[in-house]
C-alpha cells in the first residue's frame, strides 16, 4: 500500500525522539523520500507530514499560481518557508523541532494519522477532539446526502 492510513501514538523518548509508525516508515520508504518533509498544518493545530507525494502536491498548488503572484507568495511561505526536513535515524525515529511541537502543542506523546498521500501529527487530546467533530460532521454529511441535498 502507497498509502498513509490508521493511527498510532507513541510516546517520545528521553531525547525528545518519536519513532514512526512502520507502516507510514514503509510508505516514506516506497516513495523515495531521505527524510521527512514536515509544516504546520494551513488550518489545524497539527502538523502535515510526508515525503516527495506530498511535495509533488505543493508544487501542484503552487504550480496553478503566477510565479510572482502574492497568492503564490502566501502558500510558498507557509508550505515550504514553515517547513523542516526531519532525519529519521536508524531505528525509524525523528526529532520534532521546537517550533514545529510548540505549534500542534505536543508534549511528550503524538498521534500519527493517516491521510493518504500525506499523514499528519497531533497532540494526542486534540486529535481524540478534531476525530469527534470529524464524525459528527461526517454523519451530518450523510443526513444531507440521504435526503437529496448536495446531488447535482
Amino acid at each position: 500500500m502507497d498509502r498513509f492510513v490508521s493511527n498510532f501514538t507513541n510516546r517520545l523518548d528521553a531525547k525528545g525522539r518519536v519513532s514512526i509508525p512502520a507502516p507510514f516508515r514503509a510508505v516514506l520508504a516506497r516513495d523515495g523520500f531521505d527524510g521527512l518533509y514536515a509544516h504546520p498544518s494551513l488550518d489545524l493545530e497539527a502538523l502535515d507530514a510526508g515525503g516527495n507525494a506530498l511535495l509533488s502536491e505543493i508544487d501542484g498548488l503552487l504550480a496553478t499560481h503566477s510565479p510572482y503572484s502574492p497568492d503564490r507568495d502566501v502558500l510558498a511561505t507557509a508550505l515550504l518557508g514553515a517547513s523542516d526536513v526531519l532525519k529519521i535515524d536508524g531505528e525509524g525515529r525523528v526529532i520534532l523541532t521546537d517550533s514545529l511541537k510548540a505549534y500542534a502543542g505536543i508534549g511528550d506523546q503524538v498521534t500519527f494519522v493517516g491521510h493518504g498521500s500525506k499523514f499528519q501529527i497531533w497532540e494526542p487530546e486534540r486529535f481524540q477532539t478534531h476525530l469527534a467533530q470529524a464524525r459528527e460532521a461526517l454523519r451530518a454529511l450523510k443526513r444531507r446526502l440521504a435526503s437529496g441535498e448536495g446531488r447535482s
